[in-house]
């Protein structure tokens, strides 16, 4: 009899870790990230009085901002699956959390979802449906997307992200389609969004077309769109691409600082100022750029931006544009260095670099791993 109790307890004991076990294998965690430091040397750096003074920086992100994240992905039977995405970005140089969000965040992207045959629904802080498109369409770099520490492309993008949202994505065949909603949730930063792309990709070719809004706390409202592709063939990349910033008129002070982070970094190229933000009402970029990959571990690219802006006065109309230049070697599939060189001529009344000056020319190099 005891022999029989112990039998059956045994049985059940195998059947219990066999269980555990099909569970473990259907629930993966995946610790990943990237750890980017580079010098770079800017000229006009100086005060106002002699802008010429050059700057010497170690940089936190070159190429890249330095991150670390956690990816879970549970099936759960009937081919439907749950996704979890933590990410916290920093400064590699000094190992500070990276600032200039505004709501101050620790995690850069905090998300959960579920995934199936009906596409993905995706909840929390997230990358916007303009990021998402640009990023996967008509990236500049396709192995980046884009130069980190000079990028006036995501300037464009209103903060890249948002809090408090719902994005739904599905695929069918060669398209894919995204749709974006965020609350404000009374925030005195505002931050209500509504937005969606579409996008076609097939045979090395790539285009989409996307609009997104923002609403301010004051209720008004800043409205982008964006439109591009890129091509592949053999061992050249081209890209090029158009993009819209649309600003309701009045805008209120109050609403300016969030308008500001949206146009005003200096990783963006510096096209801003003081009067501007509250001037301006329209911004719109030009994009278009080639690379080459000259041997299976060394990547050429060339970009050239072109912007402009308006508003109701003469004094808010400004042009600027943007060059950049980049070489990568991959020393393998996670480690490569980098060098890159830039030029920046800003034209209009209010426009400039905090000191005054009008051009800029700088020059990075650094060195990446990703695991």
């Amino acid at each position: 009899m005891k022999k029989a109790v112990f039998k059956k307890l045994f049985a059940i004991g195998a059947v219990a870790l066999a269980s555990g076990a099909a569970c473990a294998q259907a629930s993966s965690v995946q610790l990943y990230g990237i750890v980017d430091v580079a010098y770079r040397h800017t000229n006009n750096e100086g005060p106002a009085t002699d802008k010429g003074q050059s700057l010497n920086q170690m940089i936190g992100g070159g190429m890249s901002q330095s991150r670390w994240g956690i990816n879970v992905n549970e099936d759960l039977g009937g081919g439907l699956k749950a996704l979890v995405n933590l990410e916290n970005r920093f400064t590699a140089d000094n190992g500070a959390t990276a600032g200039g969000y505004p709501n101050g965040s620790y995690f850069q992207q905090s998300w959960v979802g579920l995934q199936g045959g009906f596409g993905r629904v995706t909840v929390g802080r997230q990358y916007n449906i303009l990021f998402d498109l640009v990023t996967s369409t008509y990236a500049s770099y396709p192995y980046s997307p884009y130069m980190e520490v000079y990028k006036p492309e995501i300037g464009f993008a209103l903060l890249a992200r948002a809090d408090n949202m719902i994005k739904y994505t599905a695929e069918v065949g060669s398209i894919r389609g995204a749709l974006q909603y965020s609350f404000d949730e009374k925030a005195p930063t505002g931050g209500k969004t509504m937005g969606g792309y579409l996008r076609y990709a097939a045979d090395g070719l790539a285009a989409g077309v996307g609009y997104q809004d923002y609403e301010f706390a004051s209720g008004k409202k800043i409205k982008a769109w964006t439109l591009g592709g890129s091509y592949r063939t053999g061992p050249w990349y081209f890209n090029l691409g158009y993009g819209e910033n649309k600003v309701d008129k009045n805008l209120p002070a109050s609403d300016a600082p969030v308008l500001g982070a949206m146009w005003g970094s200096a990783a963006n190229g510096g096209f801003g100022g003081g009067a501007v933000f509250l001037n301006a009402n329209k911004r719109s970029i030009y994009k278009i750029g080639a690379g080459y990959q000259l041997t299976p571990q060394l990547n050429l690219g060339a970009h050239y931006f072109h912007t402009k802006q308006s508003g109701a006065t003469a004094a808010a109309d400004a042009t600027a544009n943007f060059l950049t230049l980049a070489a990568d070697y991959a020393f393998s599939k996670r480690t490569d260095a980098y060098f890159e060189v830039d030029n920046t001529k800003l034209k209009g009344g209010n426009i400039a670099f905090p000191n005054g000056a009008t051009s800029r020319t700088g020059f990075t190099v650094g060195l990446r791993h990703r695991f």
